[in-house]
């Protein structure tokens, strides 16, 4: 079906609807991203979330997919958003488009080109250079929404401008949002546009520019006792506006999109139901970690459908959810909220840790009331109304643990055909079917209950496992919950009125009435767990040099440097580089580790053939030991993965910045290290306020002396300078401070110049423009410390810097260049695959693809071993196996599996071509087997 809506049927988001044309709609909407899913598998995508109750998608449409490099523009292939956008339309899916320019998405840079970082400009604000470049993406991508908006050929309903930007610290957000709606516009969008928060500043989100709608994320704990207030709050201020509630991101669990509807949501946006893989270099660093957090390639937070397609048990609360909010329809899509808990209700009962009731007030009559069971255990509750004399309900149901119901009161039967009311039910009502002669209305339940309709008291009325009974012109139907029951009512028209009740797990899984009449209840979804032979001709090449360039030619590529720097100012923007360098030592002198300058993300280090460790540094700088002879020709290579831009702005490392670049700044052999931690000078002051006579003069004489941050105050938080002398080696060229544990504030001074802050979380400091060899230095530490915080110890490391700086790169089609030309040397492999520390290799094998053409998901099991996956020539996974303290937190998806799509197998077979990094300094890296089981 393409779904095609008029160009006078506008779409309007009103405080009381969503308005597509003429009808109003509650939008349950999944993420579904075409760049993390093969191409061949869109349409499959998009019929799987249609029929598990979703009527829309939200897609990004990632900036830096479609512009590899600065001018150079893909759309083709892979990257086609006219042939998603049409089948979106074609399945009959509304779409909620997301250009950006930023998107989070924890994708490499929030999908913002890494040239921007060169340029100096202020991101994601209203900055001229900035928006210039953003001009030139939103001049490809919105002429193709546009051209795919509602009303012009297509179901785009609505368009994002940015993304969470409260969580940014936009200087102008109602400018920048303005400049981004000015540029929507004058490409002829005409759906509404809307700017969502992520930690609910809507004003600092969308600056409340006129003409874009505020819409809200909301990541809780699912069981959070006191969600539906905060929910709530933002309804009444949306409306206040003239807005609807539109939940455009939250969790993937049925449970709180229930707890979401009840406040009034128009539109339920869970987040990556629809999961997906992060192929080539797309990774995104970010701050789930200690901060520092890499991005699995696999994407996937458990939502309802997996990346290779399988149907999970979410799915059947998907689709149960949606086929509610059809049964209702537009009465449900243009209900109000009452505000907070109804005062006209009781709970009764186990009422502990019960949300609720909440009621959506359905327009034309009626009402939806919500009740949801917070607890790991099932209650026993009943709804009574607070007059007693008009109460509803005589018995009570259960709601089980972890439930979430929403109950029928007062619901005019003229919904679906028939004069009446459903009165109350304390089963809720999952599915309706309006016939020609009568309708079908379904109702599950997990015990005994009642449902009560006001009817035509003179129809007939027959029952199976249940019992009806008239009274005052109303039918009680009561049901023990153990078998499934129907009542049937034929009215005085010869209409039929039937009412199944089943169990809510059948519930689930039913798929409607078979032939007989009685409730078809299907399977859920099952699939292979075994592992298959499906890789073959194992075939091992360990490479020459072990960290050498990845190219045919060695010396080809190579870009000289006066001094190391970023890799974005060399024009390198994803994957591989190799950093040589030399260093000279005086005559005598030792190595006894190296100082790296500002790394990331994955650096790995040699001296010479010797291999000294793999850091990942997170924009700082580290001290790595070596306690091996360097080799007289002091050569020094540094092999840097580019895992991913940081997708978030976080100030606790540098590499988690959104403007921050990946790379090296320099490499400092160190050949002497000192303790200075003791005997500082203190000064105990009085407040905060920084006095520069007191870092500038030399002046100590009568300050006590004491280790570092050692000075027992009953100040809180104390204020102290702590000074320090030492005399600088004379055959040193380089000098770097080192506060190790540090957890106090701090600014250095050297020689009573302000160096600057000392960072926690990077504290080393490269103070060698200050020192003069031979020399005596004056160090001044202010420190503003807190109770029971450490300022740890400092540390002196004097070296020398490298030199003769040169780079080159390699990106995926480059590494697979040279993965094709080592492959005619490989020898027979067998499993285990061992390397020694720092040695690299490509293994290679020959797959086919599975029975059902579907390929394979392939679970990898070592130690200290990094995997780079290509399958016919894509990288399908980066993998990093458990190993040494080095090795970064993963997270986002499975560390320890990718997925080999089935659709990029030419003509059932396809070649493997791994790239192998043993990157523990100790232990040799071990890849203990690859495991391929059937999608």
């Amino acid at each position: 079906m393409f779904m095609e809506i008029e160009a006078r049927a506008a779409v309007q988001f009103n405080a009381d609807a969503v308005k597509i044309g003429d009808s109003s709609h509650i939008l349950l909407c999944a993420s579904l991203f075409y760049f993390r899913i093969p191409r061949a598998l869109w349409k499959e995508r998009m019929e799987q979330v249609k029929a598990f109750g979703y009527n829309s998608i939200d897609v990004y449409f990632p900036w830096n997919y479609h512009e590899k490099s600065e001018g150079e523009w893909d759309f083709s292939g892979e990257r086609d958003i006219s042939a998603f956008l049409t089948a979106a339309a074609e399945t009959g899916l509304y779409v909620v488009a997301r250009p950006g320019p930023y998107i989070c998405s924890e994708w490499d840079g929030g999908a913002l080109p890494a040239y921007l970082l060169t340029k100096e400009l202020k991101l994601r604000d209203n900055d001229e250079g900035f928006l210039s470049y953003v001009a030139k993406w939103f001049d490809r991508i919105l002429p193709l929404l546009k051209q795919y908006q509602a009303g012009e050929g297509g179901t785009v309903i609505g368009v994002q401008l940015d993304n969470e930007l409260d969580f940014y610290d936009c200087h102008d957000p109602k400018g920048y949002i303005r400049a981004l709606r000015d540029m929507a516009l004058s490409h002829g969008i005409t759906v509404p546009l809307f700017a969502c928060a992520g930690q609910g500043g809507i004003l600092q989100a969308s600056g409340l520019a006129e003409n874009v709608v505020p819409t809200c994320n909301f990541y809780p704990d699912n069981r959070d006792p006191e969600f539906e207030q905060k929910v709530l709050h933002y309804n009444e201020t949306l409306a206040g506006l003239g807005y609807p509630l539109l939940v455009t991101e939250t969790n993937r669990a049925h449970y709180l999109l229930r707890r979401l509807l009840s406040c009034g949501a128009k539109l339920l946006g869970p987040y990556l139901q629809v999961s997906g893989t992060d192929f080539g270099f797309t990774n995104a660093t970010n701050n789930w970690g200690k901060p520092l957090a890499f991005m699995t390639s696999d994407y996937d937070f458990g939502g309802m459908i997996s990346p290779e397609g399988h149907i999970r048990e979410e799915a059947y609360e998907g689709r149960m959810l949606g086929r509610m909010i059809k049964a209702y329809g537009a009465p449900l899509a243009e209900a109000a909220a009452a505000d907070g808990l109804l005062s006209a209700w009781v709970l009764t009962g186990d009422r502990e840790r019960v949300a609720g009731p909440y009621s959506l007030q359905l327009n034309g009559g009626g009402s939806l009331l919500f009740v949801t069971n917070l607890d790991e255990r099932d209650k026993e509750i009943a709804l009574r109304a607070a007059d007693e004399a008009n109460a509803p309900a005589k018995g009570g149901f259960t709601l089980k643990a972890g439930r979430s119901l929403a109950l029928p009161y007062q619901v005019p039967l003229s919904l679906w055909g028939f004069e009446g009311l459903l009165e109350r039910s304390t089963a809720e009502l999952f599915q309706a079917e309006q016939l020609t002669d009568g309708a079908n209305l379904f109702f599950h339940t997990e015990g005994s209950g009642e449902i009560i309709v006001q009817l035509d008291p003179d129809a007939e009325v027959g029952a199976d496992h249940a019992a009806a009974e008239w009274s005052e012109g109303r039918l009680t139907v009561t049901f023990d919950g153990e078998a499934d029951s129907c009542c049937r009512v034929l009215t005085a028209d010869g209409r039929e009125l039937k009412l199944f009740i089943t169990d809510r797990m059948k519930a689930l899984y039913t798929e409607g009435l078979d032939d007989s009449g009685a409730i078809h209840i299907g399977s859920p979804h099952s699939y292979p767990d075994m592992p298959e032979a499906a890789a073959a001709e194992w075939k091992l090449r360990v490479l020459d040099g072990g960290a050498a360039p990845m190219s045919a030619n060695r010396d080809s590529g190579k870009a000289a440097m006066e001094q190391a720097d970023y890799l974005e100012q060399a024009g390198i923007y994803r994957g591989f580089a190799w950093y040589e360098a030399a260093v000279k030592l005086p005559e005598g002198k030792a190595v006894q580790g190296f100082i790296l300058r500002k790394g990331s993300d994955v650096v790995s280090l040699y001296a010479g053939s010797q291999y000294a460790g793999t850091l990942t540094p997170g924009g700082g700088s580290a001290f790595l030991p070596f306690n091996k002879e360097l080799q007289e020709d002091g050569k020094l290579l540094a092999r840097v993965e580019i895992w991913g831009h940081s997708n978030f702005d976080d100030a606790r490392l540098p590499g988690l910045r959104l403007h921050a670049m990946k790379g090296l700044r320099g490499l400092t052999a160190i050949t002497e290290s000192r303790d200075l931690s003791r005997s500082w000078s203190v000064y105990r002051a009085a407040d905060r306020e920084l006095r520069r006579e007191l870092a500038e003069s030399p002046d100590d004489s009568m300050w006590p002396l004491v280790n570092f941050g050692g000075w027992l105050s009953p100040d809180h938080p104390a204020f102290e300078y702590y000074r320090k002398r030492f005399r600088a080696s004379a055959d040193a060229s380089s000098w770097t401070l080192h506060f190790k544990g540090i957890q106090s504030l701090a600014r250095l001074f050297v020689d009573g110049k302000e160096i600057g802050a000392v960072h926690p979380l990077d504290p080393y400091i490269d103070i060698s423009e200050h020192v003069t060899a031979g020399e005596q230095v004056m160090l001044t530490v202010y420190v503003e410390r807190v109770l029971g915080l450490p300022s740890g110890k400092v540390y002196l490391y004097e070296g020398h810097e490298a030199e003769g700086w040169t780079v080159s790169a390699a990106e995926e089609a480059e590494l697979f260049e040279y993965a094709e030309s080592v492959q005619l040397d490989a020898a027979v492999q067998e499993f285990p695959v061992l390397l020694t520390p720092g040695e690299t290799a490509w293994l290679f094998a020959s797959t086919v693809n599975s029975v059902a053409e579907a390929g394979w998901r392939a679970k990898v099991s070592g130690t200290g071993m990094k995997l780079t996956v290509f399958l016919e020539g894509r990288i399908v996974g980066r993998i990093w196996l458990p190993g040494d303290a080095n090795r970064p937190v993963l997270t986002g998806g499975s560390p320890d599996s990718f997925y080999l799509p089935g659709a990029w197998y030419e003509a059932g077979k396809g070649s493997l071509a791994i790239m192998l990094e043993a990157v523990d300094r100790e232990q040799q890296g071990r890849l203990e087997s690859i495991q391929f089981i059937s999608v």
